[in-house]
């Protein structure tokens, strides 16, 4: 199949996808599509034994292969939609709470590695199957990263208060690229390719790919900003954009640093007071009108082909009562993180309880924690473990996705908006 029929077929089923959720479940666009797309895939193996004549996962097994999600997000998608979801953020609220999403973002997601690994270590022989503890740290960093995509657009139909928003945008934005670089460190130490690494030498990497990239997101952003500071036309202004997020995220990886945090820090540049000086309010409407279609286009490319990529996993039973287990776990775990993590800064000012509640539940998971998951090397424990974060990425994305208005409006009754 070639590219531009291999594009029309996501296209169409992404557009009949959505058109189908409008007139029957009405639920957000990504998760509607997302339903679907698992329902089409649950059909298709129910039926393709009761039809032996044809294999009837032959063409959408070829289609995911063509796609290659791991490659096609972490090494594609991913810079616009990280550069989306950071222009949205407000730089003013992201600053004043700079400690507590630091904390979040880095500590929190550490402590989340290391207390999904320990419990998945002690549970997984219970259940009848002992898993090596460098592949539960591997689980770990698969699994403790928030999803900016889902985050961010679960926060479009929310009205929390400023300071929060930035808080839950900020974490999920800067902790994805966190826990890709995690997940780097961890898959090498699992498979063996990393041994004689010591200690020094992973923090200096870790360091050169999180301080790194956000030092190489800011200059070029920067540059940016200065070069569209001496013209006024908002079709370059979206060109200077589009080259921004997908150069920045390009340099990162040829330097060995975070394409991920580089290009978040290069799409806050494009939030700030300097930023707004430099736009009139038509061009800025324009370049945020054209983002928000890029990231609705993606995003629903994205939810789709995740719903697909439950044909990719084979059940079986350990796998089942795993992802029963570890579904728990990892709603315990994302509040223990959280807790520990911020209570060096105390949430100054909070009301903790509540800001606890919601960053615990709103602590989606997604398309990265698929891919990363995908991208794990062929083997036995592979099938035991995509199966797992497979489960928590769609029970997050649905139930705690779902669900998420109304534990917002329960927390935060004069904040939240109503559905209309």
């Amino acid at each position: 199949m070639d590219t531009i029929s291999l594009l029309s077929l996501l296209l169409s089923l992404s557009a009949a996808f959505s058109i189908l959720n409008h007139h029957t479940l009405r639920l957000p666009v990504t998760i509607g599509v997302l339903v679907f797309s698992l329902l089409a895939s649950l059909l298709v193996m129910i039926l393709n034994p009761l039809i032996p004549a044809y294999d009837l996962l032959a063409l959408p097994r070829s289609v995911l292969g063509a796609i290659n999600l791991p490659a096609a997000l972490l090494n594609g998608a991913l810079s616009l939609l990280l550069f989306a979801g950071a222009m949205q953020v407000d730089v003013g609220h992201l600053r004043a709470r700079l400690a507590s999403v630091t904390a979040l973002s880095i500590m929190g997601t550490v402590l989340a590695v290391a207390f999904l690994a320990i419990t998945a270590w002690y549970v997984f022989p219970l259940l009848g199957h002992a898993i090596p503890f460098a592949w539960c740290i591997v689980l770990g960093a698969i699994l403790a990263p928030t999803d900016p995509v889902s985050v961010v657009g679960m926060l479009k139909r929310l009205g929390l208060p400023g300071p929060l928003q930035a808080v839950f945008a900020g974490e999920s934005l800067f902790n994805d690229g966190v826990g890709v670089v995690i997940f780097g460190v961890t898959i090498g130490l699992a498979t063996g390719d990393s041994q004689g690494v010591t200690a020094s030498e992973i923090a200096f990497s870790f360091c050169r790919e999180a301080v790194g990239g956000g030092l190489l997101g800011a200059l070029t952003g920067w540059i940016a900003l200065r070069v569209l500071k001496a013209q006024r036309d908002p079709h370059i202004d979206l060109l200077t954009s589009l080259a921004l997020a997908t150069g920045t995220f390009s340099i990162a990886n040829q330097l060995s640093m975070s394409g991920a945090i580089a290009v978040v820090v290069a799409g806050l540049c494009f939030g700030t007071r300097y930023s707004h000086s430099i736009f009139d309010e038509a061009s800025r409407k324009e370049l945020d009108i054209a983002w928000n279609l890029i990231d609705e286009v993606l995003n629903v490319l994205l939810f789709m082909l995740i719903g697909f990529e439950i044909l990719e996993i084979t059940p079986h039973l350990f796998t089942v009562l795993a992802t029963l287990a570890v579904i728990p776990l990892s709603i315990a775990v994302r509040a223990l993180s959280v807790l520990f993590s911020t209570l060096p800064v105390h949430l100054r000012q909070w009301e903790r309880g509540r800001v606890l509640g919601i960053l615990t539940w709103g602590g989606l998971r997604g398309g990265i924690s698929v891919s990363l998951a995908l991208g794990l090397p062929p083997g036995e424990l592979r099938n035991l473990l995509l199966p797992v974060c497979y489960g928590v990425v769609v029970f997050t994305i649905i139930v705690q996705g779902l669900t998420m208005e109304r534990v917002a409006r329960k927390l935060y009754p004069s904040s939240v908006s109503r559905p209309q």
